[in-house]
């Protein structure tokens, strides 16, 4: 299993020198098994440069989409397969109890936000709307569960060739449990992300900023540390950096939670561009 991120930032792109080792695109993971299925995580602005890696020899695309707010699905419309006809795309995301996903999707992909329909994509396009699931994607097999964040979210736990991968870029398991006091069973995504070999989280916060912005659906870097503990992680990436923390801002961040709390896994903050093999 090869996991690559092409998207790191959270709630706005946020391009800039300040910004050039973790990267300024919202979110975007790829995830490539041994038999060549192809699973991309969220449809950030890291889309956009996933778009030309993509062999032509890979005619089904799967798109994960954990929520529909505006960092995760912007850049949808710039997704170049959507537009060959020869591709078959399916977009899986969140249900929802009032408008269907291709309704929700068809908000952005329409004029004034966007100028093409989602209609008029040329690509042979799927659309599944998952809650609490599991289903297969080719040599994968797929977890879907909601998740504490605002709106209609959930994570995803993906498995195969004998690894874990789970995925919650935008989480707050903290909410109304404060130091996880209540039990693993009572945590959000604990069901997810438990026994992972590789957990990309949300961390989006100092614990001051966290207190400011208590129920926004984000989880501060200590957090994030206390949940991969809690689930005993095997390997956590600390993810969806928020706009305003620079480069260097964020080696101090993640160095001090890590002098701090000496965790029992591998901590690799995730940048832009970063590949893990999973073996």
């Amino acid at each position: 299993m090869k996991v690559t991120l092409w998207g790191t930032r959270g709630s706005i792109a946020a391009p800039g020198p300040e910004t050039n080792r973790y990267g300024g695109n919202t979110s975007c993971v790829t995830i490539v098994g041994a038999e060549g299925t192809l699973l991309v995580l969220d449809a950030g602005t890291g889309i956009r440069r996933l778009s030309a890696a993509i062999p032509q020899t890979i005619p089904r695309i799967d798109i994960l989409l954990t929520h529909l707010h505006l960092d995760h699905i912007q850049g949808l419309g710039f997704f170049g397969p959507l537009r060959q006809a020869d591709r078959e795309v399916h977009i899986w995301g969140p249900a929802s109890t009032t408008l269907s996903l291709r309704e929700r999707l068809s908000r952005y992909l329409s004029p004034p936000l966007f100028p093409v329909y989602i209609r008029d994509m040329t690509a042979t396009l799927h659309l599944h709307e998952v809650a609490t699931e599991t289903f297969a994607i080719g040599e994968f097999t797929v977890m879907s569960a909601p998740v504490v964040h605002m709106d209609p979210t959930v994570g995803f736990r993906v498995e195969g060739g004998g690894t874990t991968v789970t995925y919650l870029p935008d989480h707050e398991p903290a909410l109304g449990n404060e130091g996880f006091s209540v039990g693993r069973g009572w945590t959000s995504g604990y069901a997810l992300a438990a026994d992972s070999d590789l957990l990309i989280h949300d961390a989006q916060y100092t614990s001051a900023e966290y207190a400011m912005y208590l129920g926004f659906g984000h989880s501060s870097i200590a957090q994030a540390f206390q949940f991969a503990a809690l689930t005993k992680t095997r390997h956590l990436v600390p993810f969806h950096h928020d706009p305003t923390h620079s480069d260097d801002r964020l080696d101090q961040l993640f160095d001090q939670q890590i002098r701090s709390m000496k965790p029992g896994f591998i901590v690799t903050p995730g940048a832009e561009g970063m590949i893990f093999e999973l073996d």
